[in-house]
């Protein structure tokens, strides 16, 4: 890893409690589609977690930008982050991180995310949509209530741009939301799963959220055949 002094370019709330933070790229760094860097702040009070924090990069690789997303909860840190002046320094990290699409394109990957755990994913889905990657790929996303969900629209919009990909999109909490939804609800299951899969070929699963739940979908993939040597996962804590 290398440290780089960057500046915050712009930010903008993506989802109810969500925001998104755009950095310049600096000069000469590279990094691949799933990677991840920390965050310094300078200025910031430390938390429990430092001045540093770790985010998944959302834009794709060919972008000319930096952007990570997070969920704003209510620490030193993140109170920092958001009343950072456009404008102001930032150190960066990185990148670093496995958590990367297989190289072989004969087999599909499913793409599972609870919450904020989509940002390593859009990273990888903006990028497959401009390289019209040869690969079967199937996210499966869950959020609260579509007012929680960040990137939907944008991930629809692949949808349509890629004919490689598809999304199943599922709310949990419905009830408590004020937004029309007619896609699917309810906790993600075996059944929604395996209904994703369909017949593809061999695929291989990626899971993304706060450890709970990443631990369950490990022990709900497990329950239907699926082996621990095809699943891939990464906890976010604290988002």
């Amino acid at each position: 890893m290398s440290t780089h002094r960057t500046t915050l370019l712009a930010r903008e709330e993506i989802a109810e409690g969500t925001m998104a933070f755009r950095l310049r790229k600096p000069e000469g760094f590279e990094f691949k589609p799933g990677q991840a860097i920390d965050v310094v702040l300078p200025t910031a009070a430390p938390d429990e977690q430092g001045t540093r924090h770790t985010f998944s990069i959302v834009s794709a690789p060919f972008q000319d930008h930096l952007v990570v997303a997070t969920r704003m909860r209510d620490s030193d840190y993140k109170r920092a982050l958001r009343t950072l002046p456009v404008g102001a320094p930032v150190d960066i990290d990185g990148p670093f991180g496995s958590l990367l699409l297989h190289k072989d394109l004969a087999r599909a990957a499913i793409l599972i995310a609870g919450g904020i755990g989509i940002t390593p994913f859009v990273s990888m889905l903006r990028q497959a949509t401009q390289d019209q990657r040869q690969q079967q790929l199937v996210l499966v996303y869950s959020n609260r209530r579509p007012e929680d969900a960040a990137f939907l629209a944008e991930l629809q919009q692949h949808e349509s741009a890629n004919p490689n990909f598809r999304m199943v999109a599922t709310m949990t909490n419905l009830s408590t939301s004020s937004r029309a939804w007619d896609g699917q609800t309810g906790l993600v299951t075996g059944e929604l799963v395996k209904g994703a899969v369909g017949a593809l070929p061999a695929p291989i699963f990626y899971v993304v959220g706060p450890p709970a739940m990443v631990e369950a979908m490990r022990g709900t993939l497990n329950r239907t055949g699926v082996d621990d040597d095809d699943i891939r996962s990464e906890d976010f804590y604290g988002y």
